[in-house]
């Protein structure tokens, strides 16, 4: 049996259309999304794929450079910035079958349903067909040439439902949303107990014993180590110092990014200040939290 490695590309954010804009006027960016690649000898699977038709064309060109079949796709979660682009993909490479749990197609179901209000407003022309092709991972996970990918289920972190897939032959766990590297991470579904939660699946990838964790956000210059577990905490903590002092969103924004000046794509910290600190309604699909 062949050993595995893994292989990672992150794909820039893509400019969001609206009202809305950051402090000095900028247009707000999404997050740069990282797409990891478990590799064997002659088949790879994919881990969440990207939404935007340049991004998942990007992608599709890696995974045909990788020179492996690509034989299943596997979403960590229900946002549609890891998922929008599996049928295009599955379009792109036949045969490849593409997997998540139940909760995160519950919440694919209803990013599906705010395309018009939600997606396609923010990002106009930019996103493809996107039905839900996916269909429940078998309870022992996904073969890769005789080796585990095993889904791992840990909550909510920065959105409900939320999973891992850990990769026990190669110590690999990729994260998804529950971990950022080195990007500013998306508070807006943190109310009613979602910091407590957030860190406790945190906790349970740190169970895990990982040698690698790829987040779902990353900066592409940083390694894939697991003390961005730590990191993920200390940002948590100090946000969530912020929102508890009821600071304003402006004085929010600021101590964030003077905390944390490394990190690339501000926009979340406007937009998060802004849902759980000021006056707007902001909320991603699905997000009931107060």
């Amino acid at each position: 049996m062949s050993e595995l490695s893994y292989d990672v590309l992150v794909v820039d954010g893509a400019e969001r259309h609206g009202d809305l804009t950051m402090p000095d006027g900028s247009p707000i960016v999404s997050s740069p999304c990282a797409c990891t690649l478990i590799l064997g000898a002659s088949e790879a699977v994919l881990c969440d794929p990207p939404f935007t038709n340049s991004q998942i064309a990007e992608v599709g060109d890696w995974i045909a450079d990788s020179g492996r079949r690509l034989s299943a796709i596997y979403a960590t979660h229900g946002h549609g910035d890891h998922w929008f682009g599996a049928a295009a993909l599955i379009d792109r490479f036949p045969g490849a079958v593409a997997y998540a749990t139940e909760g995160t197609m519950d919440l694919m179901a209803v990013h599906l349903a705010a395309r018009d209000q939600f997606w396609d407003s923010q990002f106009p022309g930019q996103i493809p067909e996107t039905p839900i092709v996916f269909e429940v991972v078998p309870e022992a996970g996904i073969d890769l040439e005789g080796h585990p990918l095993i889904p791992i289920e840990v909550g909510h972190s920065d959105t409900v439902d939320t999973t891992v897939l850990h990769v026990p032959s190669i110590g690999l766990v990729v994260a998804g949303d529950v971990v950022y590297n080195g990007v500013h991470q998306m508070l807006l579904e943190t109310g009613d107990g979602g910091f407590d939660t957030w860190l406790a699946a945190i906790d349970a990838v740190e169970a895990l014993e990982p040698r690698a964790v790829v987040a779902g956000h990353k900066n592409r210059d940083l390694p894939d180590d697991p003390r961005i577990l730590d990191e993920t905490r200390d940002y948590l903590h100090v946000t969530r110092a912020l929102i508890e002092r009821q600071v304003t969103p402006m004085a929010f924004y600021e101590a964030v990014i003077n905390r944390f000046p490394d990190r690339l794509n501000p926009g979340p910290v406007w937009y998060g200040g802004l849902g759980l600190l000021g006056d707007t309604d902001i909320r991603q699909p699905g997000d009931h939290s107060s």
